[in-house]
């Protein structure tokens, strides 16, 4: 059982330390960023300021638009002016799409909420999870989209027989016992040399 957990760890950690671990872990702090600031200003638009479901969820979700723009530019690190028709018009129509679901996820949360007679803060909440819900579950096709079609020439090719080489300089080797042998069969390889 040992072994098993011991490489699934392995593999989890060499997945996490690829090129797509790493724009993936850094695509996740930016769509947590983007998800705080859509809550909060959800949060503000459902509560205090008491907007209609329409008004609330595109408030909040433009909020959270730019803040995703900003940081998805980073995860990707692209640096330097965007192009308009390559990056900048290609993620706000991924962004309009989202919109959508969560608009249908913000109409159905007030729906419901008023089926339930849920009023004040239970209310909010209530807004808030299934809000939350819907954009949890746009995360992973956005990831998909950035990385493999948006960013995708920012995503540079590894050369052939680059994977070999990088879980080469990652293998400890043979086992000591191993090692002592082929030192062996080099002592052996001497002594032909020798005669």
């Amino acid at each position: 059982m040992a072994l098993v957990t011991n490489r699934l760890s392995d593999t989890l950690t060499q997945k996490a330390r690829s090129k797509l671990g790493i724009r993936f872990g850094r695509f996740t702090v930016a769509a947590i960023a983007a998800f705080a600031t859509t809550e909060v200003v959800l949060t503000i638009c459902a509560g205090p300021l008491d907007l209609t479901a329409t008004w609330a969820s595109l408030i909040s979700w433009f909020s959270g638009a730019l803040v995703s723009y900003v940081l998805s530019r980073w995860a990707w690190k692209r640096k330097g002016r965007p192009s308009l028709l390559k990056e900048t018009v290609p993620f706000w129509i991924v962004s309009a799409m989202v919109v959508v679901i969560l608009l249908l996820a913000t109409k159905f949360a007030y729906h419901s909420a008023g089926w339930m007679h849920l009023s004040g803060a239970e209310r909010v909440l209530y807004v808030d999870a299934v809000y939350g819900t819907a954009n949890i579950g746009t995360f992973l096709l956005r990831f998909l989209f950035f990385h493999y079609v948006l960013f995708a020439a920012s995503v540079v090719k590894d050369p052939p027989g680059a994977a070999e080489d990088a879980l080469a300089s990652t293998d400890p080797g043979p086992e000591p016992f191993a090692r002592a042998t082929e030192s062996d069969r080099g002592d052996e390889d001497d002594d032909d040399l020798e005669r």
